[in-house]
């Protein structure tokens, strides 16, 4: 791997990466094939990291990782959490798992305040939690924990201005669309290295704006397979931009946080059935949409109170946007993530 460095240009740009996480993001030394994803197409990355076996947010305030993240000088923060807590009960998480991940944000800007902040974005296991599944039905099957991950990540890089590392939802299409490809290891938790690799790919697409179709390295993973990982990281992530928090500028080829106007409330959010909209600025023409991230309608509700109560139960999984508009302009726009 240590070939891969030589390819690096001498004006390339150098950036400084410091990873927080725990196995997930040691086993495979993913900030290591991430560097080499990076450098296969002439940027060179730095790279620190702190990542203590099953380590929560919790737990990275009160070891090595903040006295890393106090260094300051990070150009990039990733946070990856413990890979079930995201996805316990919401009364749970929101006690035990998103202020941390808020105090750590706040860490990371007072330290290095132009850095960019990106949650890496976990999967569920392969078969569900059983562990937990007693205590918690939804985390019974894969498809109800990833989808809580997806949802609670998503919700903690908005609120923190964030951004995210979608490493999730490119193992779901993958899952879904190339089954033999094995990304988990015995476990049922923990990536292979095609996993990683996968990630890895995530990750450039985020950190260099560009398609994941320009790596020229293949990690060690076999040729067929890691071509195939990265056109789905181009169809879920590159493709997809807009989705994950940011939208690129095309004359300042910048990440950019979404300056949307948040004038109207929702909840419960994530949602399985029914969610309220609340706080609304009523006029004569006043319409409610919700459109899915294609921007495809999905429903529409002409308010006639402050707050209105939209049936979503029929809505597949996943991101959507309730838009309150009045004739031709989107008054203000608001994300909400519907689950099982």
């Amino acid at each position: 791997m240590l070939l891969f460095w030589t390819c690096i240009v001498v004006n390339a740009a150098t950036y400084k990466v410091l990873f927080i996480g725990n196995s997930y993001t040691s086993v495979n030394d993913l900030p290591s094939l991430v560097s080499a994803v990076v450098g296969s197409t002439g940027d060179h990355l730095e790279i620190s990291s702190s990542t203590p076996g099953g380590c929560t947010f919790q737990g990275h305030l009160s070891n090595s990782s903040i006295s890393l993240i106090r260094q300051g000088g990070w150009d990039y923060v990733i946070l990856q959490a413990q890979s079930q807590e995201p996805s316990f009960p919401e009364g749970q998480f929101m006690n035990e798992t998103y202020p941390y991940a808020k105090q750590l944000c706040e860490e990371i800007r007072n330290y290095s305040p132009n850095a960019s902040i990106i949650f890496y974005m976990t999967w569920g296991r392969q078969n569900g939690d059983a562990l937990n599944c007693v205590y918690y039905p939804p985390l019974c099957t894969y498809e109800g924990m990833d989808s809580l991950l997806r949802a609670r990540y998503m919700m903690m890089a908005e609120d923190n201005h964030a951004v995210v590392s979608p490493v999730g939802a490119l193992w779901h299409y993958i899952r879904d669309h190339y089954p033999d490809i094995q990304l988990y290891q015995s476990d049922e938790s923990h990536p292979t290295l095609v996993g990683s690799y996968a990630a890895a790919c995530s990750f450039y697409t985020i950190l260099t704006h560009q398609s994941p179709a320009q790596i020229t390295v293949d990690c060690n993973v076999p040729e067929t397979t890691a071509s195939i990982i990265r056109q789905a990281a181009k169809v879920v992530v590159y493709d997809s931009l807009s989705q994950w928090l940011f939208q690129v500028d095309s004359t300042h080829d910048a990440i950019q946080d979404r300056n949307v106007i948040n004038q109207i409330s929702l909840y419960p959010n994530p949602v399985s059935n029914f969610i309220t909209i609340d706080h609304i600025d009523l006029s004569e023409d006043a319409i409610l949409s919700c459109y899915d991230v294609q921007g495809r309608l999905c429903a529409s509700i002409k308010p006639i109170d402050s707050k209105v109560v939209m049936n979503v139960s029929n809505l597949e999984e996943g991101i959507y946007f309730i838009q309150l508009e009045v004739g031709n302009r989107v008054i203000t726009s608001t994300k909400f993530f519907k689950i099982r």
